[in-house]
């Protein structure tokens, strides 16, 4: 009876991590695009994606560097249709659905900028994942076993989310610690300067003071 007990518990044990190490691999399973790019200054970047009519998609982006944290963005369908335009903005998220199948073009320009060199992160999504391995077919209601397995997928999900979100924090939170401490570190060394110079005129001018002049220099010559 044990034994019997202990393999149907290492199955199911194998079982569960079969399924985990596929959830794992399904994240990110979704059509689209995620990265982040560097966008200099006077210059446009543009992505392209094939979209299949009544799919459903997601735009999201971020400035993570650079300037004023501003982007703008315009996103078009494959007639040219103007369906999202944001101009100098930091960070927004907008989802549609396709009411055609074409190229779908999402640009971020920083022309409107002369100097600032940006970092940008993006999140093109494209329809919704594939169903899970083994859960093609499941109808409702599920197993308990399927309904873990689906709850451990939509846990990894929020995970992936979170730690995409607090790297985009870190490393802005970097960022402007380091263009801080460059700006204290300028500063520190105008204000040392100022100070040298003033103590060297201080000196001067006391000294000055307690010179012995010439009857010369104090009637002047006649």
């Amino acid at each position: 009876m044990n034994d019997l007990f202990s393999r149907r518990l290492v199955g199911v044990i194998g079982w569960l991590l079969a399924i985990t190490w596929a959830l794992v691999m399904q994240c990110g399973s979704v059509g689209g695009v995620e990265l982040t790019f560097e966008l200099p200054d006077n210059a446009k970047e543009c992505f392209h994606e094939i979209i299949e009519k009544d799919t459903e998609s997601t735009l999201e982006f971020q400035v993570v560097t650079g300037g004023h944290y501003d982007v703008d963005v315009i996103l078009t369908d494959p007639t040219r249709n103007v369906l999202y335009k944001q101009i100098k903005k930091q960070y927004d998220s907008f989802q549609w659905t396709a009411e055609k199948t074409g190229e779908y073009i999402a640009c971020f320009s920083n022309e409107f900028s002369t100097f600032s060199h940006k970092l940008v992160y993006i999140d093109f999504q494209v329809g919704d994942e594939d169903p899970l391995p083994g859960l093609e077919a499941a109808q409702e209601p599920l197993t308990q076993m399927e309904s873990s397995a689906r709850e451990i997928h939509e846990n990894l999900n929020a995970v992936i989310d979170y730690q995409t979100h607090h790297r985009l924090r870190e490393t802005q939170g970097r960022h402007r610690a380091e263009d801080l401490n460059e700006r204290i570190m300028i500063w520190s060394i105008f204000v040392t300067v100022a100070i040298f110079m003033v103590g060297l005129g201080q000196v001067f001018v006391l000294k000055s003071f307690f010179s012995e002049k010439r009857p010369s220099q104090m009637y002047g010559a006649h």
